[in-house]
């Protein structure tokens, strides 16, 4: 008996597409991504998540959101972190500039 008894068993792969659009949006905060409704930026969990080690459950409550939102915000990160991280280190970039000119003007 060869592979005829196996026909019935071919596994498809699947693709699973999941819309974050009810939890993350981009029309505030200058396109950058962040919690609908709230103005927790998308990064700031992020990498609060990356750099403290935190749980959902302690994103959830550091930041008052639910675990969906949390989970929404880490996944919306992951499929777009490039372009987050530019958008991030345009900002701080801008913050240096900011902060630099302020300085010389004090200075005067």
């Amino acid at each position: 008996m060869g592979n005829e008894g196996n026909k019935g068993n071919v596994m498809t792969e699947q693709v699973l597409t999941v819309t974050l659009t009810k939890y993350i949006e981009t029309r505030i905060f200058e396109d950058r991504p962040h919690i609908r409704g709230r103005r927790v930026p998308v990064a700031t969990v992020a990498y609060t998540a990356r750099t403290q080690n935190a749980s959902v459950e302690q994103l959830m409550y550091d930041f008052t959101l639910s675990e969906e939102q949390v989970l929404a915000a880490l996944l919306y990160y992951k499929e777009h972190a490039e372009e987050i991280d530019a958008q991030e280190l345009a900002e701080i970039e801008a913050f240096n500039e900011m902060k630099r000119l302020h300085e010389q003007k004090r200075e005067r």
